[in-house]
């Protein structure tokens, strides 16, 4: 029987794979422990009232991010609130019936009227109704920048000109320079002014990380205009961005990424995207150690957008591809799940990227170390 190379190197793979995938699990939660979109301890409480009809305890959380100008957790937990706001209301109508004039009432109802607009057919017509909604929110408190950050998407919505949209981002960065999500609303606006213009976006980003501290999440900006260029599946149509451009984000993510501890919920919408490029662009060790570091805390953003160039395989998990990048042979999956589901499934898609890092990079781990160990190891000693 003739052993052909290409026969040869599946077994080594598969050799691989079942030596190191177990050493390879270690510092990753089990799967049934990644939690999507979690709140975190402040906001629990917040949310678990509001689920009751008590607005007490969100108005407390928001308060305090007011009164101690935390304006990036006043935005995630703005936008939170108004998620679950959407569906189940009745608390804020007693919050806005209670304190009619609560700078933090007028912004989640602002926050959801923008919500609305946005998912109705007429979106650019109601965003341009609400416009008073969002000035109440404003002038409510005016040092909060995150009603300026609601304006900055309507400006988006509504196909506002660039002159509009840049006094709204002049009193936007008047009030929090490095706000990150002020700057991500300012991405969006680039790419949807100018048709889709990827690069624009990485001159922006690249600009903004430039400026911002080390530490600052700005600093993650252009790995998440790497992201939603590589997501993005007209990107060709556009300019092209260089392949370096990509990869130096995702560098400048990785520094962010290692000044926070593993399992930080603060970092997470970064290290989320950031493992999302990563793997896309086949660096699987540094993708695999960003899933440890992500911890339980999966967001759906990337893992919830719709890819269509995803084939159905049965019963094994694959990662989605783009920019001409081979996708790899399916990988077993640690959870049968029908493909239909899974493409439905932010969470499902979240854990199948992580099992392919690891079996990718135990595909890739030599079976013995002679060096560390004078000899082979395991079945070859």
């Amino acid at each position: 029987m003739v052993c052909t190379m290409p026969s040869l190197r599946a077994l080594l793979r598969t050799a691989r794979r079942v030596r190191h995938s177990p050493r390879l699990s270690a510092g990753l939660p089990p799967a049934d422990a990644v939690m999507l979109d979690a709140p975190d301890r402040r906001l629990s409480p917040a949310l678990v009232a509001a689920a009751e009809g008590a607005y007490g305890p969100a108005a407390k959380l928001l308060a305090a991010t007011r009164d101690a100008a935390e304006w990036e957790l006043r935005d995630r937990y703005l936008g939170r609130l108004v998620a679950f706001a959407r569906s189940r209301d009745g608390w804020l109508d007693d919050w806005l019936s209670a304190a009619p004039g609560d700078p933090d009432a007028l912004l989640v109802r602002a926050g959801l009227a923008a919500r609305r607009a946005w998912e109705s057919p007429a979106a650019a017509e109601r965003l341009r109704e609400i416009a008073p909604l969002i000035g109440a929110a404003a002038e409510a408190d005016p040092r909060d920048p995150v009603p300026w950050h609601l304006a900055l998407d309507q400006a988006r919505g509504t196909r506002a000109p660039h002159t509009v949209f840049e006094s709204v981002w002049e009193e936007a960065v008047r009030r929090a320079p490095h706000h990150y999500g002020c700057h991500v609303a300012a991405l969006y606006y680039l790419s949807a002014a100018r048709r889709g213009s990827h690069r624009a976006c990485f001159d922006f980003a690249e600009r903004a990380a430039e400026d911002a501290a080390p530490d600052s999440l700005v600093q993650g900006l252009p790995v998440r205009a790497a992201a939603t260029l590589l997501l993005d599946p007209a990107a060709g149509r556009t300019a092209p961005v260089p392949d370096r451009r990509i990869d130096d984000a995702a560098d400048l993510a990785i520094g962010l990424s290692a000044a926070y501890g593993a399992g930080d919920p603060w970092p997470a919408e970064i290290r989320n995207l950031l493992a999302y490029v990563l793997v896309v662009r086949g660096r699987w060790n540094e993708a695999l150690e960003q899933f440890r570091l992500i911890g339980p805390y999966a967001q759906s953003f990337p893992w919830s957008r719709s890819l269509p160039w995803v084939q159905p395989v049965p019963r094994v998990r694959s990662v989605p591809w783009s920019r001409g990048v081979p996708s790899p042979p399916p990988v077993p999956s640690s959870r049968a799940v029908p493909r239909s589901s899974v493409a439905e499934d932010a969470l499902a898609r979240f854990l199948d990227a992580r099992d392919a890092a690891r079996l990718q990079v135990a595909s890739a781990t030599p079976l013995w170390n002679r060096a560390a160990h004078g000899g082979p190891l395991g079945h070859y000693a």
